[in-house]
């Protein structure tokens, strides 16, 4: 097929079919005819695409059809339609090009985190600074199990959901800063290290361990896949590759947003292991157990689900419909 012979017998076509696309009120008759030349331009569509593949003219052609196409529905995809895709595709997807940048992440954390308490409990005078002899105590003793147990498990559940959802939809919001995530990995590192110094120091280092286990495996995974979240959208505005940065960072944003969404649904899950399993007087290794089995169910739908999902061809982006078609660039 001539491309370019074909575009200049059906250019007169398309820029009705445009026209017609961008009238906000059509007569019955401007419908019918839109209706005709819709179906018109997307057998050449079929056509380009068999014989030229991906092509400018294609894509415009494309453009235009997506134009009369919301024209004459009036209206996107119905929502509920879209579940199934977001759950089986998009979202695994997205999930699956983060993997590697999670481990680094959570190679990261383990790492200060050990030399934050390491630190703490090899030098008398930095655990001195944290508080006096007595509150160090009682916070060893008992507060720190009682975190766990002082309030109504719902209610707690519901607090710590909300706080951990909050913190990872920053470090994908704030993502682009480049620095909001670090910061954030960084500060809960500490926290966690010195937690686990004070423990330790007193000779409740198990305790410790065994009251952040249950659920502690699921949310750090999810604060760490957010934080990978957000450092890959920077990278999106820093090398953004052939494309300009503004439409490299908009494609890393929508297909990364869905990540905030898989991670509050995870973190209510890890809400729910935090205010039910944890406080209980359960043997240790059936709540060490629940802990592990979510952290393996996440792991294998952002692993293995993810995995086939990319192999589809998905990244987690929108359709082309949904998003517009991408604009070519030559070279």
């Amino acid at each position: 097929m001539d491309l370019d012979a074909l575009t200049a017998a059906r250019r007169a076509e398309w820029e009705r079919l445009d026209e017609l696309g961008r009238t906000r009120r059509l007569t019955s008759a401007e419908v019918d005819e839109l209706v005709e030349r819709y179906r018109a331009a997307s057998a050449d569509l079929a056509d380009i695409k068999t014989s030229a593949g991906r092509s400018t003219e294609g894509d415009h052609l494309s453009t235009l059809l997506a134009r009369a196409r919301l024209r004459l529905t009036g209206a996107g995809d119905n929502v509920l339609r879209q579940v199934p895709r977001f759950f089986a595709l998009q979202l695994p997807a997205a999930l699956y090009r983060l993997r590697w940048t999670t481990l680094a992440i959570t190679l990261g954390f383990l790492l200060v985190g050990v030399l934050a308490a390491v630190w703490i409990v090899q030098d008398p005078a930095v655990l001195a600074a944290l508080g006096d002899q007595a509150d160090l105590e009682q916070y060893a003793e008992e507060d720190f199990v009682s975190y766990y147990s002082e309030n109504p498990a719902a209610a707690f559940a519901g607090t710590v959901w909300t706080n951990n959802a909050w913190i990872a939809a920053q470090c994908v919001m704030f993502g682009v800063t480049g620095i909001w995530p670090l910061m954030v990995i960084m500060q809960n590192a500490i926290g966690i290290g010195t937690a686990g110094a004070v423990l330790f120091a007193f000779g409740r280092g198990d305790v410790f361990l065994l009251y952040i286990a249950p659920h502690g495996q699921l949310e750090l995974t999810c604060i760490f896949v957010a934080g990978a979240a957000g450092l890959h959208i920077f990278w999106a505005w820093v090398a953004p590759g052939t494309r300009s940065r503004g439409e490299s960072l908009a494609a890393a944003g929508r297909s990364l947003a869905t990540v905030a969404v898989g991670l509050i649904i995870a973190l209510a899950v890890s809400g729910i292991v935090e205010g039910f399993v944890t406080p209980q007087p359960w043997p240790w290794v059936v709540k060490i157990g629940i802990g592990t089995l979510v952290l393996a169910a996440f792991l294998f739908y952002m692993l293995v689900v993810g995995r086939r999902a990319a192999r589809l061809g998905e990244t987690g982006d929108l359709t082309e419909y949904e998003a517009g078609t991408a604009r070519l660039i030559v070279g």
